[in-house]
């Protein structure tokens, strides 16, 4: 075969000849087919065709453009594929087939084992951003290959009512429209437009979900403020209660004055602040100072001198209850046994008491100023003291009217700081201000600076149910995957505190506990008295249970107006979505689940508090495994920020985005102009062009490929585009599949079974691999590796069936003669099972691509799904694993490689030469010429041995430690640069080897590293040192061409 194949003329004739045949085929099954129906919208009926249109492409032909198709059908495809890959026209139709299909219902009556994930609900307030994209790619890989796997694959959404967000969205929508706030219309009628706007705008984000392809089962869809969910969360709240681990105390929250609320602590934002600041805050028309220090004097009872303290917050010390000291510092010795200041706004006496725990004698003056009402620190030194407790603001933020604030009643916070300031000036207590670096707790919801207060709350004790959950990850029974987050699992649930679950908000989950006011208390404030809280599942139940406690009392009772954490109902999320607390058929047969996906940042707010409460309700973990994925940032390692420009929003990379419109969408936006500006530069630097069209399988495709990076992603969007022109290969290879297999061809009934023995080394070698990259993607998916994953996947695909067996049959179809009749029916029957098979490998990275070639492949007499989610996932067929091919095949590809790097841009083909030091390379380079030949190509390849030498002229390249390749270059070639080539590789070679020399040179490597490690490593050395001989070799030979041309 390789002589025919060096003849060139004859090989572009046969070419020629058959593009011919194929040309005047094409036209014959044309003029043979009926054209297809104009689209609905036309009323002149069909048209003719015109043809041979300057600048006319055949994608502009009805027959590459694929038919209307009614919704929920199965998509119509056109007769023939177009030229190029569109992903618009690819992911139409598909999903809403899927869907009227019911592909993604699960049974609970099936035999099937269950592999059950619950999808993190996202807020009803929310819009697809690239996190959720993230998320939605690993789940939905994870879901659509375990259903073809032969698993009862079950995919629970669901939304979240998100109560701080929504609020503050409705509140802003009634302030913006009516000028109104919740206050002025009451919280039945503002729960009321809550929900109307939850009905009218809530869940955009599950529809845009589907545009992902997200095979969610949207049957069993639920809000977490439904009735069932809603009836779980009370009965959790009644059991915890019953069971001693809700109580009611008066404790240190975090608050704030704009929503007055208290928040947890993921709705903080944390600035660092490194010296005097000036901040805009919610409410204040000036901005407000931070990051310094302010020294004041309190002066000691009887005049016996002064006692100078520091403190961020000088408004607090309208709040002061005493001053701390540290008993070893000198300077207060004289202040020990019961001395007093006075404060200087309201004449209390305040008692200097010491405190070795929270005084550090080397900050500030070593005296510190206690306000148990108004930071953690010093309340839990009060608790020590027992101190009283004094709270001056009110819920929004001002100062009450006490005789703690005196003159400063009714104030601002932030106004009472300054004015604090001033007045103690006119006193002369006022000593200094110093630049101080803080950090400064800011809600992310409302943007305001969040207060330390207490305030009588709602908390779940959680220490018993924290021991569960450790001990849980302790003993494997749940794993946590990375690894490396096991050390925050266990920091965070072995130092945890009591969860505080009330919010002062209007839109949640109302309390179910109510306040009993008898006719005889002294007052009836809400809360005055702890015995008087009733927890019950409903009202009457409520009043039932408050005769009991106080029978024959005249009493009424009042349900408390918070609401619950909204965290407590996510806690509960695995549970309420299949049906707890009644013993229904899918908590039965789901419960517990398969894995939780999700983001590491909420490892313990909503991770950890599923686990506990899933122990303590239903006796068993909710998930079996934890898998947590890396935050997105921007190209640049930025945290993606609107004021930065960086925000990708993922349904913008799937459709495309030109820059004026991504400048559009910050104009619409809330930023302040500046914030604009500089938005727009960062949008302009990053997306000069704006943002290509990648659909939706290369964003899926690519989101789930940056997993390698464990803790974040850095997303550069032209590796996104770089897979959507993968996405056109695929289109491009499986095109040419369909012209070679023709019309008539019909696949094997059993492909599994077909027997391989005599097929071309080339298709035993596909075939192989295939094995190889079924073996690896599921091996790293059963791993959770999914980056090792989808390079097994892009491997086959393009390194393997494009680049080299694609190319390597061509010339099987060069003519349709006798000659090759029997390798074109094996490189058919090949080339179909690759197809088929890897396109059900791909699925579930690319479910839109895969399902429209899938569907594009004959079919024959093979029994195949109706649709490719719910075929089978490929396995391996031992039958054809060929290892030996495979390390032919190896160094076959390195050659074809170094022999390309060789030759120059012209596309002449030049002769080749392999000088093989062993035996073994001359076998196969003989034995795989012709594949050589043609995929380099070259006109022909002659074998060297030792002794021989190459013709002058010759590029030379070092492919192992026992073949070099050449290539004659005619006059074209440029010594110096051979040599520095060969000079690079060298010194490649030589760095291997003495960082190997230098790991085997360790003192213990004989002593601890094994035997097999050890004869590894020899026989790499070895092998380099071979290498290097072989390059020496070369660099000689170059030399003396050289000299003969000179």
């Amino acid at each position: 075969m390789a002589e025919k194949l060096d003849d060139i003329e004859l090989e572009r004739k046969l070419k020629k000849e058959q593009k011919a045949k194929e040309k005047e085929a094409k036209k014959l099954k044309a003029l043979q087919k009926p054209k297809f129906p104009a689209s609905s919208n036309s009323s002149d009926g069909p048209k003719k065709e015109k043809k041979g249109k300057k600048g006319e492409t055949e994608d502009e032909n009805p027959e590459f453009i694929d038919p209307e198709t009614p919704a929920g059908e199965k998509k119509r495809l056109s007769t023939q594929m177009a030229m190029k890959y569109n992903p618009s026209a690819v992911e139409k139709s598909w999903y809403q087939w899927w869907e009227k299909s019911e592909f993604f219902v699960a049974d609970a009556k099936s035999t099937k084992p269950p592999f059950v994930i619950v999808l993190p609900p996202p807020n009803v307030t929310g819009a697809l951003h690239i996190g959720h994209a993230l998320t939605a790619s690993i789940q939905d890989l994870l879901i659509r290959w375990a259903r073809m796997s032969g698993y009862n694959a079950l995919w629970v959404p669901g939304m979240d009512h998100a109560g701080i967000a929504t609020q503050v969205v409705v509140e802003k929508k009634l302030m913006r429209e009516n000028k109104l706030t919740r206050h002025d219309i009451g919280r039945e009628k503002f729960v009321s437009e809550v929900w109307k706007w939850k009905e009218q705008y809530g869940g955009t984000i599950l529809t845009q979900e589907r545009r992902l392809g997200a095979s969610l089962d949207w049957s069993r869809e639920c809000f977490t403020m439904d009735e069932k969910r809603s009836n779980a969360v009370t009965e959790a709240f009644v059991r915890l209660h019953e069971q001693g681990l809700i109580y009611r105390a008066n404790r240190m929250v975090n608050w704030d004055c704009t929503l007055r609320t208290a928040i947890s602590d993921i709705e903080v934002d944390y600035k660092d602040i490194k010296q005097e600041t000036w901040l805009k805050v919610p409410g204040y028309s000036s901005p407000v100072q931070f990051g310094v220090l302010i020294y004041f004097a309190y002066p000691l009872e009887n005049d016996s001198g002064e006692v100078v303290v520091a403190t961020t917050r000088i408004e607090t010390m309208l709040s002061d209850v005493a001053i701390a000291i540290n008993s070893t510092d000198k300077r207060y010795m004289h202040l020990h046994g019961g001395k007093f200041a006075v404060h200087p706004f309201n004449g209390r006496r305040i008692p200097i008491i010491i405190d070795d725990e929270l005084v550090d004698p080397e900050f500030g003056t070593g005296a510190v100023k206690i306000s148990t009402g108004h930071d953690v620190n010093d309340f839990e030194l009060g608790k020590r003291h027992t101190l009283d407790c004094l709270s001056i603001f009110t819920d929004d933020g001002k100062m009450v009217g006490d005789k703690c604030t005196g003159e400063f009643a009714g104030m601002p916070r932030y106004e009472a700081r300054v004015k604090v300031v001033e007045e103690l000036k006119k006193k002369g207590l006022y000593r200094d201000c110093k630049n101080n670096e803080m950090v400064l707790g800011i809600c992310s919801r409302s943007g305001d600076v969040v207060e330390p207060r207490i305030r009588p709350q709602w908390f779940v004790n959680c220490n018993d149910m924290a021991n569960a959950a450790l001990e849980a990850v302790k003993s494997k029974r749940l794993e946590i995957i990375p690894q490396q987050y096991e050390a925050d699992w266990f920091r965070w649930l072995g130092n945890i505190r009591d969860w505080c679950i009330s919010r002062q908000l209007w839109w949640g989950h109302r309390i179910p506990a109510w306040y009993v006011t008898l006719e005889e208390d002294s007052t009836d404030t809400l809360g005055k008295y702890d015995d008087h809280w009733i927890v019950a599942r409903t009202e009457s139940d409520a009043l039932s249970r408050s005769r009991t406690r106080f029978p024959g009392k005249k009493l009424r009772i009042t349900q408390d107006p918070d609401v619950l954490d909204t965290w407590f109902s996510a806690g509960l999320f695995p549970l309420s979505v299949l049906g707890w607390p009644d013993e229904t058929e899918d908590l039965g047969r789901f419960y517990p689940t398969s894995v939780l996906e999700t983001g590491h940042d909420i490892l313990f707010f909503w991770v950890a508090r599923m686990v506990m409460l899933g122990i303590q309700l239903r006796g068993d973990i909710p998930f079996r495994k934890v898998y947590l994925h890396p935050m997105i940032r921007d190209a640049h390692g930025r945290k993606m920020s609107k004021s930065l420009g960086n925000v990708v929003d993922p349904l913008e990379v799937i459709t495309g985005i030109s820059l004026p419109d991504l400048h559009k969408r910050l104009e619409e936006g809330n930023l302040d102009p500046s914030e604009v500006k500089v938005a727009k530069e960062g949008q302009k630097k990053d997306f000069p062009e704006g943002i290509k069209e990648c659909g939706a399988d290369a964003l899926r495709f690519s989101l789930i490929a940056y997993t390698a990076q464990s803790d974040r992603i850095n997303l550069d969007i032209q590796r996104v585009f770089g897979y959507r022109t993968w996405c056109n290969k695929l289109w491009n290879a499986t095109r040419f599949a369909l012209q070679k297999l023709g019309s008539n061809y019909t696949p094997p009934p059993r492909p599994a079974s077909i027997s391989v023995r005599h097929y071309p080394p080339i298709c035993k070698w596909i075939l192989s691999s295939l094995n190889k990259a079924v073996s690896k993607t599921v091996s790293s998916m059963e791993s959770f590796k999914f980056s090792d994953a989808t390079s097994a996947v892009y491997y086959f695909w393009i390194s393997q069936l494009c680049d080299v067996f694609i190319e390597a049959i061509k010339p099987y179809f060069w003519n349709e003669g006798e000659q090759f009749e029997k390798e074109r029916e094996a490189s058919r029957n090949t080339l179909w099972i690759c197809l088929d098979a890897g396109l059900r490998l791909l699925h579930p990275f690319m479910p839109f691509l895969s399902e429209e070639l899938y569907q594009r492949l004959p079919a024959g007499g093979v029994e195949r799904r109706e649709s490719i989610m719910i075929s089978d996932y490929p396995t391996v067929v031992e039958e054809w694993t060929h290892e030996q091919i495979e390390t032919e095949m190896e160094t076959v590809n390195k050659a074809v490689t170094k022999l390309r790097s060789l030759k120059p841009s012209e596309k002449a083909k030049l002769p080749s030469f392999a000088l093989c030091k062993a035996d073994q390379s001359a076998d196969i380079i003989a034995s795989y010429a012709d594949i050589i030949t043609t995929l380099v190509p070259v006109s022909s390849i002659k074998i060297l041995r030792d002794g021989d030498s190459a013709p002058a002229g010759c590029a030379i390249e070092v492919v192992s430690d026992s073949l070099s390749v050449y290539l004659q270059l005619q006059g074209a070639l440029n010594p110096e640069a051979e040599k520095e080539k060969l000079k690079k590789r060298r010194e490649e070679t030589q760095k291997l080897k003495a960082s190997l020399e230098q790991s085997m040179g360790v003192s213990a490597y004989k002593e601890k590293a094994p035997q097999s490690k050890q004869e590894e490593d020899m026989k790499k050395l070895n092998s380099l040192m071979d290498e290097l001989k072989l390059i020496g070799e070369a660099e000689t030979e170059l030399e003396k061409a050289i000299n003969g041309q000179k």
